[in-house]
């Protein structure tokens, strides 16, 4: 009873989102094998084909469940759940399914729109239209690890038990990763990284709701702190460009009330943050390990 035990506390313990979402994936990824057994790969009701998802939309979010091959299936498992388990603890179900819609929705819309501009430049409708498929958790995956890069940007994790690395540099070591995927031609899936680790930051720093964050009680929405800047992601030298160019896109998105306000704007515009319990806390599990 003590053996089975373990893996029975594992499944009961598991908060539901990261249940639901690991069994899904599992589902799917086995119904995905078993249609193109004899059949052709591309499944446009399972994964999302620019060509045709306009006629299966629900394909923008449910393609994350289906990965096409085992490779991609374990790495998967291996990383999503466990990750997924702790984030879901620490926010709550409610907004980890923002944070997974979020991610996952606008990043595939983007590759889409991407997809369809590239044919309207190329006129390749077999490649750009219908020979590729998006789907997986590549962009929920980054979207994680922008999530750590948030908590505990100090933290340092071992990677093969050889390389040692802060978590706050393993986002954009993914996205590297994406980016030379995609230069030697292969955009799909891999250029979803990069589109999901824009939308979880975007997402993390400005819309995620942080329950009583504001003295007095009430809520707040995402962390304005600076050490979550997304200058902070890339190297010194594109750091005035890129603040620049972040500065800019902020003033407008407020003065036309895209993003919510949060009681923690100041004058350099949002970066900063006014200090409370629940920030103070998060600001002390930044330099914490994972527990």
């Amino acid at each position: 009873m003590a053996i089975l035990s373990s893996p029975i506390q594992l499944v009961t313990s598991t908060p539901p989102v990261t249940r639901f979402l690991t069994v899904a994936t599992v589902a799917m990824s086995l119904l995905y094998y078993w249609i193109t057994w004899n059949a052709s790969p591309y499944v446009p009701y399972l994964t999302l084909i620019p060509g045709n998802s306009l006629f299966y939309p629900w394909t923008f979010f449910t393609s994350m469940f289906v990965e096409t091959t085992v490779i991609e299936l374990f790495w998967t498992l291996l990383f999503v759940p466990a990750s997924l388990r702790y984030l879901e603890r620490l926010w709550g179900s409610v907004e980890t399914i923002k944070f997974i819609v979020a991610t996952v929705t606008v990043s595939n819309i983007i590759a889409f729109g991407l997809n369809w501009i590239e044919y309207f430049v190329l006129r390749n409708a077999d490649l750009l239209l219908y020979g590729m498929q998006y789907h997986g958790q590549m962009a929920l995956q980054v979207g994680i690890l922008v999530a750590f890069n948030q908590l505990i940007p100090e933290h340092q994790v071992q990677l093969f038990s050889v390389v040692k690395v802060r978590v706050k540099s393993i986002p954009m070591a993914y996205v590297t990763f994406s980016t030379v995927m995609c230069l030697i031609g292969f955009q799909c899936p891999f250029i979803v990284i990069q589109f999901g680790w824009l939308v979880g930051w975007i997402w993390l720093r400005f819309y995620k709701k942080n329950s009583g964050d504001v003295v007095g009680g009430g809520d707040s929405y995402g962390d304005r702190s600076e050490t979550f800047a997304i200058v902070n992601s890339f190297p010194p030298f594109l750091h005035k460009p890129i603040g620049a160019l972040g500065n800019f896109l902020f003033t407008n998105a407020t003065r036309f009330h895209l993003i919510p306000s949060s009681s923690g704007d100041i004058e350099a515009n949002g970066y900063s943050q006014v200090p409370g319990g629940a920030r103070a806390e998060a600001e002390r599990r930044r330099y914490d390990p994972l527990p």
